[in-house]
């Protein structure tokens, strides 16, 4: 008895240790899509300024593919010691493993909670010089000519998929979906006038919106986004309740210390809680906010429960 308690002593000491010296190398930031979409340019943004302010070295490593969720798999696998952290979203959490088959994790099991960087709404755009002004003439379209108007999302079984899939029900239309290996591809076709329209993350939109090369037709969530105070929710062009909305954070593998989690969980936090990068954040068209990693789990056990209805009305299945 005696042994095994001084065996959980050293155990703790170790591991209280390893905490206060971490990180004593990089840390890679594992990115599940290609560059130039919304998770690629918060997760470089969160890379940099917590360098900045920590002296860490913090490595983004974009590892695209199957909606997400490669780059999922990679962090699960990764050894549990702080070095491997992944940014995760409602995308390859919550909605990919009620879409694909064989899908090798769970991730309320195989994933810490480590910090929530931000929420926001998708965003339904078009070309500027695209035929369509509102969401209204959208629906008209594809009521006259079903299944011949496109959108683009950056893959299948993605959030952004879904809510186009979640918008048909609530419209009765049936735009025909596109996937694209990412928000950037399917940027550029929705700009060459190749796809109709593109429902995006607005971090993925903004650049373009504020360029005048985008025009937004309508926001997903509940409320307007602060950062396109000027776009009409789905609901309020006539979609009772609608409501779809992302959110992106920080997590581990699960047999993490729970002390190096608190650790990147604070960093994280402090960096939110300055004027800087919120504005930064915002400036994306997401909306900064810190959480506990209790909070967080939370979160992510509770969308986990809910969207698996949502899924499965949409009927959307992937191998």
């Amino acid at each position: 008895m005696i042994r095994k308690l001084l065996s959980f002593a050293v155990l703790a000491f170790a591991v209280g240790a390893q905490a206060q010296t971490y990180p004593t190398k990089p840390i890679r930031l594992i990115v599940p899509f290609p560059p130039g979409g919304g998770t690629d340019i918060l997760s470089r943004l969160v890379a940099t300024r917590l360098a900045e302010a920590t002296k860490w070295t913090v490595v983004p490593d974009n590892k695209a593919g199957a909606g997400g969720t490669i780059g999922i798999t990679e962090a699960v696998k990764a050894p549990p010691t702080g070095y491997d952290m992944v940014m995760g979203q409602k995308d390859n959490l919550v909605v990919a493993p009620y879409l694909y088959k064989n899908l090798s994790y769970e991730p309320t099991r195989d994933l810490a909670a480590v910090a929530h960087v931000a929420y926001t709404p998708v965003v339904i755009v078009t070309a500027a010089g695209s035929r369509f002004k509102t969401l209204a003439d959208v629906v008209a379209a594809a009521k006259a000519a079903p299944d011949t108007i496109t959108y683009g999302s950056p893959g299948n079984g993605t959030t952004i998929h879904l809510a186009g899939e979640i918008f048909n029900g609530a419209a009765g239309v049936k735009l025909r979906h596109v996937p694209y290996k990412g928000s950037n591809p399917a940027m550029v076709d929705v700009l060459a006038g190749n796809v109709d329209l593109m429902v995006s993350s607005v971090p993925s939109a903004m650049g373009q919106l504020k360029a005048g090369k985008l025009r937004a037709l309508a926001v997903t969530s509940a409320k307007r986004s602060s950062s396109l105070p000027d776009v009409p929710t789905v609901a309020e062009s006539g979609y009772k309740d609608f409501d779809v909305s992302t959110w992106y954070g920080l997590f581990m593998p699960a047999a993490t210390p729970k002390d190096i989690v608190t650790r990147v969980n604070g960093e994280v936090n402090k960096l939110l809680a300055t004027q800087e990068m919120k504005d930064a954040i915002l400036a994306q068209g997401a909306e900064p906010q810190a959480m506990t990693p209790e909070q967080f789990g939370s979160l992510l056990k509770t969308d986990y429960q809910k969207w698996k209805a949502i899924v499965q009305a949409s009927g959307a299945t992937l191998e």
